[in-house]
């Protein structure tokens, strides 16, 4: 086996946010040389990797010339420039999660057909290379109201995310290639995070119930374990796993889903990385998703992904109506609370609806975790000097 640990092994990761920070803690505990690359020289990795390189992710020469630098590459974002990973994975760079993965992941349109071609259940959906074309489905009754839109790039976080439901709100979208999916009642959001090595070990970890900010379309509480029957979290296991066996995945694949009235499971969408609704796992999990990743990319035995208690998380996020150098207002009320652990994302200024930082709240008791998990999130505040 390859020496990974106090070697002159290192480990590239395009991305250098909270995802990244939160993975410096793993490879700093198995002191791994890590080299980041980001366009923020603030970002929150900058002052805590071995190695920080400044650069544009989407650049073909930047990415490609980081990749040349390193001995294995990551990504913690997946707004990256393929074109270069092709090119250095055809030069014998190791690199997961594997380009063509990614290729198909960034573009919304591509994962849903991905999903159709591989008989992998999600929301019916079109596709529409710009809104023009979409707009003359709709006034040739092709597509009626209410349905969901979904830009095919660069969307996060409900950003590229919008409920459509009048002529008022067509009109207001962007212009480029999209997706429209029925809007489908359901239940519950639930994800499962799955993770892989090169050799084909696969482990999920359970699955976890996500409920959102109404006006931000962010996550705002993770529930782990869900509150859902388990012949449901069965499903969604078998589920998630059918979408990372078809991707014939290496890493760490968060897949997110809908449980629908009737119980049945559709893929929304998949991260290829560590994902927000595995932070939880940090407290809460034997092995967390951060450790996970690590060894599902360096083709390490994977960890036990049970959790030792149950589990919450809280998003903290600006507080509408500031902008400008970050304060956490009642940070050391939340510390008096037992089972609460605050993570702060090193972000120096905050703006509305800006991730800042999460809140875990583990309890042998999943109910009462979420009783302290609504108080954490009615005290602590993220405002502006």
């Amino acid at each position: 086996m390859k020496n990974y640990f106090s070697s002159s092994f290192k480990l590239g990761v395009l991305g250098g946010g909270q995802l990244g920070r939160m993975l410096l803690t793993e490879t700093q505990k198995l002191d791994i040389y890590t080299v980041i690359l980001d366009g923020n020289s603030e970002a929150p990795c900058a002052q805590i990797c071995n190695e920080f390189h400044q650069g544009d992710l989407l650049d073909f020469d930047t990415v490609y010339n980081f990749g040349k630098q390193v001995d294995l590459l990551t990504i913690e974002i997946e707004n990256v420039n393929i074109d270069a990973l092709d090119k250095l994975e055809a030069e014998g760079l190791t690199i997961y999660p594997k380009p063509k993965n990614l290729r198909i992941i960034q573009n919304k349109a591509a994962q849903k057909k991905f999903y159709k071609d591989h008989d992998i259940p999600t929301a019916p959906f079109n596709h529409y290379a710009y809104l023009e074309e979409l707009k003359h489905s709709y006034e040739n009754n092709i597509i009626n109201f209410p349905f969901v839109w979904k830009s095919a790039r660069f969307g996060y976080d409900g950003n590229g995310v919008k409920i459509v439901r009048s002529i008022e709100d067509l009109e207001s979208l962007p212009t480029g290639e999209c997706i429209t999916e029925q809007l489908i009642p359901f239940k519950n959001e639930l994800a499962v995070i799955v993770a892989r090595n090169k050799q084909g070990e696969i482990k999920t970890y359970p699955v976890v119930e996500m409920e959102f900010h109404p006006e931000a379309n962010q996550v705002e509480y993770v529930i782990c374990p869900a509150r859902i029957d388990e012949a449901v979290a069965k499903k969604a296991r078998e589920v998630a796993l059918k979408v990372a066996d078809a991707f014939d995945f290496v890493g760490l694949l968060a897949v997110e889903m809908f449980q629908t009235e009737n119980n049945e499971i559709l893929v929304n969408e998949v991260a290829p990385r560590t994902h927000n609704s595995g932070h939880y796992s940090i407290e809460a999990s034997y092995t967390n998703q951060f450790e996970q990743h690590l060894r599902s990319i360096l083709n390490l035995p994977l960890g036990n992904t049970e959790s030792k208690v149950a589990g919450i998380m809280v998003n903290l996020v600006g507080a509408e109506g500031y902008t400008g150098e970050v304060v956490y207002k009642n940070i050391e009320e939340i510390l008096k609370v037992d089972g609460v652990t605050p993570h702060i994302y090193g972000k120096k200024t905050t703006k509305p609806f800006r991730k800042m930082g999460h809140v875990t709240i583990v309890n042998e008791d999943i109910n009462e975790a979420r009783k302290v998990a609504q108080q954490v999130k009615e005290t602590i505040k993220v405002i502006a000097k």
